[in-house]
């Protein structure tokens, strides 16, 4: 059976969207760089062929009708996959990408990242690794806004997927000589409100948050988990920090656990995600590779000081 050749061309449909989506002939003539009488002539010959009125003209605006307004959500998709195949195409004739944007959760062990990226320069030395960090919404307006192309996150948004790297062990720290210890335990959040809190700022600018922060009366903010270390040891307030920072600052006693009668830790799950994954070239579906050798298989592997599992 020989398939019919379609009425209508996707370039007809491309310009009929960009007249409903700048809001008239003129404003998609000037988005399109074409002439506002071959806008004209691509969309009266489009409703020429389907024999269907898409568009009326309301004083100096082009409204849709409602057969315009269903056939546009349908052809919607088929232009973006027509998007997509054609970037698909320039990297292709590109080969690996030039450059490689990474944007990694602050919880993630650094010493890991640093083994990830020391081996994508060896795989990949023709891409150019841009890592930036990020602290609570920041990775996930990454993914959203598509600031990267793979992501570190502690949340994945609706409408992409992510696969799970690890979970990070964060404990509430602080100096032996803070009051606190001075307190009979175990503590309570009243008792801990009391007294700073050092925070991590949200690196997210759509929708900053105070996630884990208890509304101490004094806070404390600073832009990174080291920041946040630093501030801790010298005594200035207490935090939930990541146990692999941690781990020998708790060995050497320069920190204790802060004894509380619940949350004295919490798990973090880490995802990954491919944030464009129907455009990624092979040196984003490296870097996920990257990742996912370079995460511990095992509690022991995450904390080396951790004692062996019973067999």
């Amino acid at each position: 059976m020989i398939t019919p050749i379609p009425r209508t061309s996707l370039d007809q449909w491309a310009i009929f969207a960009a007249v409903v989506d700048q809001g008239g002939y003129a404003q998609a003539a000037e988005a399109l760089h074409k002439s506002q009488s071959a806008i004209s002539y691509a969309v009266s010959r489009l409703q020429d062929a389907l024999e269907l009125p898409l568009l009326v003209v309301a004083g100096r605006k082009a409204v849709l009708t409602e057969h315009g307004r269903t056939l546009l959500a349908r052809v919607r998709p088929l232009l973006r996959d027509l998007q997509a195949l054609e970037a698909q195409a320039r990297l292709l004739k590109q080969g690996w990408e030039p450059e490689l944007a990474l944007v990694v959760d602050l919880a993630f062990p650094r010493e890991r990242l640093l083994q990830v990226v020391a081996e994508l320069q060896q795989l990949c030395p023709s891409t150019q690794v841009r890592l930036a960090d990020a602290v609570l919404s920041g990775a996930e307006e990454a993914i959203s806004e598509s600031l990267a192309d793979v992501v570190v996150t502690a949340h994945v948004p609706a409408g992409f997927l992510g696969d799970h790297l690890l979970d990070v062990e964060f404990i509430a720290v602080a100096t032996p000589s803070h009051p606190l210890f001075a307190m009979p335990g175990p503590l309570e959040t009243t008792q801990l409100e009391r007294y700073t809190q050092v925070v991590v700022r949200d690196s997210g600018t759509r929708r900053p948050r105070d996630e884990g922060w208890l509304g101490a009366n004094r806070r404390f903010t600073v832009s990174s988990m080291e920041a946040s270390l630093s501030t801790v040891r010298a005594g200035l307030g207490y935090a939930w920090l990541p146990a692999h920072m941690t781990r020998e600052d708790l060995r050497s006693g320069a920190l204790r656990a802060l004894p509380l009668a619940h949350g004295g830790s919490r798990n973090v799950p880490l995802y990954l995600v491919l944030v464009k994954a129907e455009l990624a070239g092979p040196a984003a579906r490296t870097a996920l590779e990257c990742f996912q050798r370079h995460v511990p298989v095992s509690r022991r592997d995450a904390d080396p000081g951790a004692p062996a599992d019973n067999p």
